[in-house]
């Protein structure tokens, strides 16, 4: 047997403390951060994220977070274990699974950054690459084509929650089309039994089988000439939705149901 050599990553702290405004979610809040480090602010680091806002976000917010710290070039992103996580555990038949994990008091970081929640805006990562952000009321008036709810990064059922909450009662834009795409089937069955794939359907969205769908451009949502998406996803790379001539914005799933109902990017709170 051979052996392969890797070099322990180096640690960035990221202490977010404070709360989100109305309309703000953790998928601005890494979005903020991606946008203030660049994309290879962390390349072969891991980032390791604290404060009290990091201590009251949901488990799926921290997955979230987690999911995209690589869009930093990071090799992971961390959390110190909790009640929430050992319920989170519970919840999924896996409790047995949980120990606690914190990091060491005497532990050595190779930067430190503080973020205050409360200054934190709705943000956008514009073409083509997910650190090229701006708020989303910057943006307001960039029409958009197709919404994408979902995947990996925000297909959870708070995230399907938070954009069934913004759609309720209302219709997609006529020239915008929208896809909803839960992560698992058992999100799926949780949606439907909330009622969120009920308000979605209303809204004239098309719901598709849980998994990656349009994300990497396989099927179900591949963009055409021109086009511009607002997605949930993780990445716009040029391309990354099946078509080079197609734009990738991406928001949270706030934003991307705002942006349904108008047709162009719009900071949620002009909708809740």
């Amino acid at each position: 047997m051979g052996k392969t050599w890797f070099r322990v990553p180096e640690s960035i702290k990221i202490v977010v403390n404070g709360s989100f405004k109305k309309g703000v979610y953790a998928k601005d809040l890494i979005l903020h951060l991606i946008g203030l480090i660049g994309a290879d602010g962390a390349t072969y680091q891991s980032l390791e994220f604290g404060g009290d806002t990091i201590e009251t976000m949901s488990v799926s917010g921290r997955l979230t977070i987690a999911n995209m710290a690589v869009e930093a070039g990071a090799k992971v992103g961390l959390f110190a274990t909790d009640e929430k996580t050992r319920q989170y555990l519970v919840e999924q038949g896996r409790g047995n699974d949980y120990r606690p994990i914190s990091p060491d008091t005497d532990a050595i970081y190779i930067k430190n950054i503080n973020i205050n929640a409360a200054e934190i805006e709705p943000t956008v990562s514009k073409p083509h690459t997910v650190d090229n952000t701006a708020t989303a009321k910057e943006l307001k008036g960039i029409e958009i084509q197709q919404v994408f709810i979902g995947t990996c990064t925000n297909g959870r059922l708070d995230d399907l929650a938070v954009a069934a909450s913004i759609l309720r009662d209302k219709k997609r834009h006529p020239e915008t089309r929208v896809i909803v795409a839960p992560a698992s089937r058992q999100l799926l069955l949780q949606a439907i039994s909330e009622g969120y794939i009920q308000t979605f359907i209303e809204a004239g969205a098309a719901i598709v089988p849980p998994g990656c769908a349009a994300c990497l451009g396989l099927h179900q949502g591949v963009l055409g000439d021109g086009e511009a998406c607002l997605s949930t996803a993780n990445r716009n790379f040029k391309g990354r939705m099946g078509n080079s001539n197609a734009l990738i914005y991406l928001g949270s799933p706030a934003t991307a149901a705002a942006t349904a109902i108008t047709g162009e990017i719009t900071d949620p709170r002009e909708v809740l």
